[in-house]
């Protein structure tokens, strides 16, 4: 669709010129019950134009865009009337003809001029003389003619080669000089309800949404002075009553060029303030547009409303005098893709019909047990919004939502309404809405007087309710399908996230970021560590950072929720109830009533009090955190004060739980099993070295992974006999527990078997029959051993036995590079061995270097660092400690490659001081 809109000055004619006739039509029968002698002004002051599809929802487009054109130049006396003779033209132009339909919506100073343009000018128009041509009203065609003959003051059609154009002009209705509406007089009881001074909030929003005025009436209804609002987005304030991206939100109706209706306010307590609001488009002398809001309480809506339709007018009469139901002239446009939008506009129709205070609209569960509240006006709707009462509220045909239910006085039947309960309603009629049998919802209204409502206005919402049941239907399926394409996207995205850790704390994390705001605006997750232990408070999250502190306060305070492990949400009542206390005990003490600290010792702490009791006084539910048949913890979603979850919202929030719960036990495992391994690792190393008169011993050892893997390499260096020191450094095949026994088993056998007195060699044989002992559970072990004796004159001899180990390589002072051993079989393969020792001697500033393979064999492609690479590195180290060494080698193996190490790595460096 194309639309344009031209205010101001007159436009050509667009009106389009041909050579074939032309048609115009003056009813007679018109022209003799109305005589109109007036002078006629033909200055157009403001057009609208508009170009729709030839497909079928365009009709229902062309309505909405002559009713909000109409409107929005303050023609409601003849909206109905415009919308009605537009629609049957749209429909023969883009149905029946098959063409685009261009409508022009001209304004004039007496009333308005819609012309409808077809590009199929074939298809002619019969004479208005002509009755039996121009159709009846039992076929499909030709009843806009007849219309627009019957409701237009003037029509006509107009031919061109190309198109053709059916046009109407409706005149607005006489009235007293001066007059724009008219009621009756009323009596004083009749009159509508409002404070004893009424407040009407004028704020003006830029062409950004930012709030640009603020008068003093919204300083006091709301709390916030000008200063402070002024230059925020108007959402930051709003309470949209509808739900995000199935409907209408405030950002598009504030671009509308008029819209009426109610929303909530957040005051600066906290408390939503619901409101009637009346928005119009206009734009200053430069051409910048902004919208003007006027707001005022919801019970005093009848300042502001628009009247369904002006009794000045008499617009309750069809042409042939019959009455015409407000709730039907909505029937005739519903918008089934928007939902709440067709909810709401439902439940004010329902309530001006019957002349109530409130309406309400619930729609029925899947299993049809429960009605969860959708809509209403004149009651609290952010307390009653997705509020859930069972279907069969009590015994008898009116405990029933399946039938039609008229109450004259609830006051003498206490209970029969739960969510009129505390409402101060005392008279209710309310009616099913069914489709093929099948229970839907319920639509009510309600009065503050007794006695109000009989079978017939039950009867009449009967009707209203059955025209649209189907509609409700049909938008209410559509957002269903909707949301779950939605919860399967979130669902998707969430198990990615929570696939992608196994830390615990980053889990926790995740399952509050996921929920707040998506799902709830707050969220604690408890966790239980064992069957045995009580359930502790591990996280929180308030999509508000300052409220966090408080909540958590507050939930230290209250015992937790019982980690019950059926599924499903419960409602859990604590928290809300220890905040609602606590409110008010610093409400009492601010005022001096209990006997506490003075006024202005406690002033400070009132409004965090506050402002924690209204974010968690709404609906709390708790989902158990089941993995692996043990309730692991507890999910708990809260909403702020009077708010409640809607079920898909929970069906949805349960889903996630289950997710959420499986990656929190997969953390706790991998947790676990990281702390045994790491623990496992440690007890395979030395606790401590000892010190050696005259020699320099580092150690740098480096796990591979992450750590949750027992490594195979290990290291040893401990006190043989008065004097000599035992060293050896190893790696076993594999990882993990097997890798681990072999090390154990070898590093504890080295320290029995050396101190037994026996040789290197004989240590060697005696540790490979050990390991040979083991059978299906051995691993080949290479080890390099050794023993050091300082000597007297600052050197050190050293006895070395190398059994399948990489080189001890020896740097001497004067740089040269030289291995200390010659290679031998390693352990664990072959019973008999015959190993040899070898017998260095170190001068004092010579360096012993052992490492394991996880050194040599460091890769970076196709390149190895290997002994020969090593040994330079080593090279460069003359003069320095052994310390300096041991850091200066693993420096430059780390930067061999840049990835991350694949296997262990272990240096011993021994340099004689």
């Amino acid at each position: 669709m194309t639309t344009g809109l031209i205010p101001g000055a007159q436009p050509p004619d667009p009106r389009p010129t041909g050579t074939l006739p032309q048609q115009r039509h003056e009813p007679d029968t018109r022209a003799a019950l109305h005589v109109d002698n007036r002078p006629r002004s033909s200055v157009i002051t403001a057009r609208a134009a508009a170009s729709f599809e030839p497909v079928g929802r365009s009709v229902a487009t062309a309505r909405s865009f002559v009713r909000d054109t109409l409107q929005g130049w303050g023609f409601a006396d003849i909206v109905d009337d415009a919308v009605v003779l537009t629609s049957e033209l749209v429909t023969n132009a883009v149905v029946h003809a098959g063409t685009h339909a261009d409508v022009l919506c001209l304004r004039t100073e007496d009333g308005i001029r819609v012309e409808v343009s077809d590009r199929y000018p074939e298809r002619e128009i019969p004479l208005q003389g002509s009755p039996a041509t121009m159709g009846s009203p039992d076929r499909e065609g030709g009843r806009g003619l007849q219309l627009c003959a019957a409701i237009a003051g003037r029509w006509g059609v107009d031919y061109t080669p190309t198109h053709k154009q059916v046009w109407f002009q409706l005149d607005l209705p006489d009235r007293p000089v001066g007059t724009r509406a008219a009621g009756p007089c009323l009596p004083s009881e009749l009159l509508p309800l409002t404070d004893s001074r009424v407040r009407v909030a004028v704020v003006q929003i830029d062409r950004t949404g930012a709030i640009s005025a603020w008068n003093e009436d919204a300083e006091e209804l709301f709390g916030y002075p000008a200063d402070q609002v002024t230059g925020k987005p108007l959402t930051d304030l709003a309470a949209w009553p509808h739900t995000p991206g199935t409907s209408t939100g405030i950002v598009e109706a504030l671009q509308l060029s008029r819209w009426e209706g109610s929303y909530g306010i957040r005051a600066a307590d906290g408390r939503v303030i619901p409101v009637y609001a009346s928005h119009l488009r206009v734009r200053d002398t430069e051409g910048d547009p902004s919208t003007v809001c006027l707001l005022v309480r919801d019970h005093e809506r009848a300042v502001l409303q628009t009247p369904l339709r002006l009794p000045a007018s008499d617009a309750t009469s069809n042409a042939d005098g019959s009455s015409s139901d407000p709730f039907e002239v909505f029937i005739g446009s519903p918008a089934p893709d928007d939902l709440d939008g067709l909810l709401q506009r439902t439940v004010e129709r329902a309530r001006d019909m019957l002349d109530g205070d409130s309406a309400f609209l619930l729609l029925a569960t899947d299993d049809e047990t429960e009605l969860e509240v959708r809509a209403s006006t004149g009651l609290p709707s952010a307390r009653q919004r997705f509020a859930r009462v069972p279907v069969e509220a009590g015994p008898g045909r009116y405990g029933s939502a399946r039938m039609p239910a008229v109450h004259e006085d609830l006051l003498s039947v206490p209970g029969a309404v739960p969510l009129l309960s505390g409402t101060g309603m005392r008279s209710v009629v309310t009616v099913p809405l069914k489709v093929e049998g099948r229970l839907t919802g319920s639509l009510g209204v309600a009065a503050e007087g007794p006695g109000r409502y009989s079978n017939e206005e039950a009867l009449r919402l009967q009707f209203a309710a059955d025209r649209i049941a189907l509609a409700v239907e049909s938008a209410r399926l559509g957002e269903l399908e909707r949301l779950r394409r939605g919860s399967l996207s979130f669902l998707v995205e969430a198990s990615d996230l929570l696939a992608g850790t196994l830390d615990r704390d980053q889990t926790l994390a995740l399952m509050a970021q996921m929920t707040v705001p998506t799902l709830a605006t707050w969220c604690a997750v408890y966790t239980i560590a064992d069957q045995a232990s009580d359930p502790y408070l591990s996280y929180v999250l308030h999509e508000d950072e300052e409220l966090i502190d408080g909540i958590k306060s507050l939930l230290s305070k209250v015992s937790p929720p019982d980690p019950v492990p059926t599924p499903g949400a419960r409602v859990w009542s604590a928290p809300g109830e220890a905040a609602h206390e606590a409110a008010l005990r610093s409400s009492m003490r601010s005022l001096g009533l209990s006997g506490g600290p003075a006024h202005q010792q406690v002033t400070s702490g009132i409004g965090p009090t506050l402002a924690t009791a209204s974010a968690v006084g709404g609906e709390t539910v708790v989902l158990p955190l089941v993995a692996r048949n043990r309730v692991i913890g507890m999910l708990t979603l809260g909403k702020p004060t009077d708010e409640h979850f809607r079920q898909e919202i929970l069906e949805l929030a349960e889903d996630l739980s289950r997710r959420a719960a499986l990656a929190l036990d997969n953390a706790r495992l991998y947790s676990e099993r990281t702390a045994i391994s790491q623990a496992l690792q440690r007890s395979l190393l030395p606790p401590e070295l000892p010190e050696i008169d005259g020699v320099e011993v580092e150690v740098i050892y480096r796990a591979a992974g992450e750590g949750n893997e027992v490594g195979g390499d290990f290291y040893d260096l401990f006190p043989i006999s008065d004097g000599a020191y035992g060293f050896a450094i190893g790696d076993v095949c594999g990882t993990g527990p097997n890798a681990a026994a072999v090390t154990g088993l070898a590093r504890h056998a080295l320290r029995l078997l050396a101190r037994e007195g026996l040789s290197g060699p004989a240590v060697l044989e005696r540790l490979n029959s050990a390991i040979l002992d083991e059978g299906a559970r051995s691993r080949f072990l290479t080890l390099l051993y050794g023993e050091m004796r300082p000597q007297d004159d600052g050197s050190a001899e050293l006895k070395v036995v190398c059994a399948g180990h990489p080189l001890p390589l020896r740097l001497r002072q004067d740089g040269t590079v030289e291995p200390a051993a010659e290679p031998q079989p390693l352990l664990g393969v072959m019973e008999d061995l015959e190993l040899y020792e070898q017998t260095v001697t170190l001068d004092p500033g010579d360096v012993l270097l052992c490492v394991t393979d996880g050194v040599t064999e460091r890769r970076e492609g196709t390149r190895m660092l290997g002994d020969d690479g090593l040994a330079d590195v080593l090279t460069t180290c003359t003069g320095l400690t052994a310390g300096a060494v041991a850091a200066r080698i693993m420096r430059a193996v780390e930067r061999f490659a840049s990835d991350a190490p694949s296997d262990d790595m272990a240096i011993l460096a021994m340099r004689v001081a």
